[in-house]
């Protein structure tokens, strides 16, 4: 019962969008859809989403050959440097460039962006599936004759297909999703236009009506991700072990993709973090402590509450998928992967609107707001609470439960103590995602309740660059401890 309700109010914004525009007339939908300004949005969008994940998809699935496959020195330090600017989120990213080039905008400089921002998305699956991948199949090609650019395009890049697919959808669904950026890069894109349509004119109809031309955007995506992945099978099933693969030797082109990765690295990571660093120096004597505080408490505030929230939420559902599993569980618990394909500015929308109309009181309320986080974020939690359930004996339950012990006193004396660090996983995910969290804050945040986010916007939004960088350095400092999680099971493994 608990995981339908969790399911079902994760599924609320998608419902309210679909109910809104089923009950519109044609005429209303022609007139608020059917307009010259949403063909130039939809173009913006493919344009930017076309790019960007092909982009993306490039440097990632390169980076992954490169540090995974090759002689390339370094390896462990890239392992780290290729992940980190995950760390930085993408407003961020924008800002750095912006604030140091002011003429990187539009298509070139959100392309630029978000590539930056976004590319670790693809590198890390892949890299993931490459040190996975039996070599056999690939001694088996050479032995053919084929070189070795025949054999990484016929035999490894169809192996690579699910995690490039995976890694692509990831950040097509950033890409819709993303507002901060690419309005700092004066590049109008949906989430943009529903933005400044909803703060213009509080008309929510043109916004819910540009929102549900987003989750058809959205869909058609996970739909393009489904066919792209296809049903081929790629797991080994032969006799045997399979063994790691032989590193291709760079020879003269080891310092040529040394170099690569180091401008990559520059690029994504070394240009951000250095704006920071200047607009610290140059801002240091005119920033208040006070309100830096008072926002960093708020952030801290927001996001220790959300990973409590949301952790609990996922609690049924992954109880529900190990412990009981079936068509019915599984239905549900993939129905909260919904939240996280939604746009912020989607979400936001949807709970203003359904608050003013049903439940006035919790309009611009904390609760409103912890209620967006667990709807966008609650996927990240059930992913970590559900593995670590799924390594707990249910042998254990059973004997508590032998022993007389209540449900709940099982849960609390036996289940809990067991999948302690899958929670503690789950909460930091979370945790880092509402801390940096800006375009559903905007919305949602009580009169006077600053974030970090919110304060770095209002700050560069005016161009006062020096006033803005430190709430971003606090910004990027909370989010880097999970962004090295990412990064320690890789180091194992070349380890071993």
């Amino acid at each position: 019962m608990l995981g339908v309700l969790v399911a079902l109010l994760v599924l609320l914004p998608l419902a309210f969008v679909v109910f809104y525009v089923a009950t519109s007339s044609w005429t209303d939908i022609e007139q608020l859809v059917l307009r010259p300004r949403t063909a130039e949005l939809l173009g913006n969008t493919a344009l930017l989403l076309g790019g960007g994940v092909l982009t993306c998809a490039v440097l990632g699935t390169g980076a992954a050959w490169l540090v995974e496959r090759t002689t390339v020195p370094g390896r462990r330090l890239w392992r780290v440097l290729l992940v980190a600017p995950l760390a930085v989120p993408a407003f961020v990213n924008s800002y750095a460039w912006v604030s140091l080039l002011p003429g990187a905008t539009g298509y070139g400089g959100a392309l630029l962006v978000v590539t930056l921002s976004y590319f670790p998305l693809v590198y890390l699956p892949v890299a993931a599936a490459l040190r996975g991948l039996d070599p056999a199949l690939e001694e088996a090609a050479c032995a053919l004759g084929r070189g070795p650019l025949r054999v990484f395009s016929a035999v490894v890049l169809p192996q690579l297909r699910p995690a490039v697919a995976g890694g692509c959808l990831l950040v097509g669904l950033h890409l819709l999703a993303e507002f901060g950026a690419l309005q700092m890069l004066r590049f109008p894109t949906f989430t943009v236009a529903i933005y400044e349509q909803y703060q213009s004119s509080f008309n929510g109809s043109a916004a819910t009506m540009l929102a549900a031309v987003l989750l058809l955007c959205c869909l058609l995506l996970l739909l393009a991700e489904l066919r792209l992945r296809g049903r081929a099978r790629y797991a080994r099933v032969g006799a045997g072990s399979a063994r790691p693969a032989p590193r291709a030797r760079l020879r003269a082109m080891t310092l040529p993709a040394t170099a690569g990765l180091g401008l990559l690295t520059v690029l994504a990571l070394g240009v951000p973090l250095g704006s920071l660093t200047y607009w610290l120096l140059q801002g240091s004597v005119t920033v208040a402590l006070g309100p830096l505080g008072t926002a960093a408490a708020s952030s801290l505030g927001l996001g220790a509450t959300a990973a409590v929230v949301t952790v609990a939420l996922a609690l049924p559902l992954a109880w529900l998928d190990v412990r009981r599993p079936g068509r019915l569980t599984t239905l549900i618990e993939r129905s909260t992967y919904f939240g996280n394909a939604l746009p912020g500015i989607v979400v936001a929308l949807a709970l203003v609107t359904i608050s003013i109309r049903i439940a006035p009181g919790l309009y611009q309320t904390i609760p409103l707001v912890v209620a967006a986080y667990a709807i966008l974020f609650l996927p990240r939690a059930v992913v970590s609470v559900r593995a670590a359930l799924a390594q707990a004996p249910p042998l254990l339950d059973d004997v508590a439960h032998s022993l007389g012990l209540s449900p709940l006193a099982r849960l609390r004396r036996v289940t809990l103590p067991l999948i302690a660090p899958g929670l503690g996983a789950g909460a930091a995910l979370v945790f880092v995602a509402a801390v940096t969290e800006l375009t559903a804050t905007l919305l949602l945040a009580p009169t006077g309740t600053q974030t970090l986010a919110t304060q770095f916007w209002a700050y560069s939004d005016s161009l006062a660059y020096g006033s803005a960088a430190p709430y971003a350095a606090v910004m990027v400092l909370l989010s880097a401890p999970a962004t090295y999680l990412l990064t320690r099971d890789p180091e194992r493994t070349a380890a071993a």
